[in-house]
């Protein structure tokens, strides 16, 4: 009798679509970028508020904690690099956009020798015309995930890093402060956070496999 994991499904996803995906096409483009024949980037924006990041903090009376008052937005369009960890990114306090995209792909195909591939959402600003013809031209290969599969962007898990590391129970008093909290961090991954990365960014991806559990 098989082990199975047991866990939460993402909303409206498809596990044998994310199965599928996973075997004929996200995984064997990995498999050449481990071998260094390909470049594969897993990309997504953030959009981190400077408000308050709640987290824990163990004492034995009540402690009030001070938290922004703002609700100013800094957004983070990033790309990241499968093997090496290498973060590419496109900044702003406006709307990440197809313009946005574009800029990163450029930002890209100026920095990676070889045939990339991006791994991306199919948010609306992504998955249209102005940057699939860019792409095209830079002979850049995207690759878009199913629909409702957080779970397979990799990134996902850089951005989870980040608002624990330093945001999480912080105050950050001005949003210059909360900017460049975020900017050091990323900037960190390759040397200060080196290792955590290392962990946690293994390419090994939870998928769902809708089977009927027998109980013992």
């Amino acid at each position: 009798m098989r082990r199975r994991k047991v866990g939460g499904i993402p909303a409206k996803a498809d596990a044998e679509v994310q199965e599928q995906f996973l075997e004929t096409k996200l995984r064997p483009r990995l498999d050449q970028a481990v071998k260094g024949r390909r470049t594969v980037l897993f990309v997504d924006a953030a959009h981190f508020v400077w408000a308050p990041f709640l987290g824990f903090v163990w004492c034995l009376v009540r402690l009030f904690v001070k938290a922004p008052a703002g609700r100013q937005r800094y957004n983070v369009l990033a790309a990241l690099d499968a093997v090496t960890h290498r973060l590419y990114r496109f900044c702003n306090v406006g709307y990440i956009n197809a313009e946005s995209v574009c800029a990163l792909l450029r930002q890209i195909a100026d920095a990676v020798p070889g045939p990339v591939t991006l791994v991306m959402d199919n948010a609306r600003y992504q998955h249209c015309a102005l940057v699939i013809a860019l792409a095209k031209k830079l002979r850049i290969d995207l690759l878009f995930l199913p629909a409702y599969s957080p779970n397979l962007n990799l990134i996902e898990r850089v951005w989870k890093f980040v608002k624990k590391e330093c945001l999480a129970s912080r105050y950050l008093p001005s949003f210059g402060d909360f900017t460049s909290a975020i900017d050091t961090c990323l900037d960190q991954l390759p040397t200060e956070h080196k290792a955590k990365m290392r962990t946690l960014l293994t390419l090994n991806f939870q998928t769902f496999v809708d089977e009927p559990i027998i109980a013992a």
